[in-house]
């Protein structure tokens, strides 16, 4: 069992700006909720990359996560509209706020999380 932290590590917010365009806003959303101490200093570094990638035009949601008892980081990303389902990512999955689609780090480089990430933010509208 993984280490329980004293407190839940939750963020929440945008993770890049909004800018108006011909297309309208377009941002990346982004929020995590962790249960332990074990993904903190990766999901904060993960969440710093992410503000770096540029505007998107299908507005997405990204949520980096752990369940219970399960040591692998969790990653959704939800678009309002469906998307081309990047390699390694499970989806798509008709949600309220439109198609998810999840994947789980294990022992993945920081850089690769990051790219596996962005694949996946910029796929490909169906």
């Amino acid at each position: 069992m993984l280490p329980k932290s004293g407190a839940n590590n939750v963020s929440s917010g945008r993770l890049a700006s909004a800018r108006t365009g011909a297309q309208g806003a377009t941002a990346i959303s982004g929020r995590s909720h962790l249960l332990t101490d074990s993904w903190t200093a990766d999901v904060q570094r993960l969440e710093w990359a992410i503000r770096g990638f540029p505007d998107v035009v299908n507005n997405c949601d990204v949520a980096l996560f752990e369940i219970d008892a399960d040591e692998h980081l969790h990653c959704n990303v939800t678009h309002r509209h469906a998307t081309k389902t990047a390699t390694g990512w499970s989806g798509p999955g008709h949600v309220a706020d439109g198609f998810v689609h999840n994947r789980r780090f294990g022992d993945t480089p920081h850089n690769d999380m990051v790219r596996h990430i962005r694949d996946m933010v910029f796929a490909a509208r169906m």
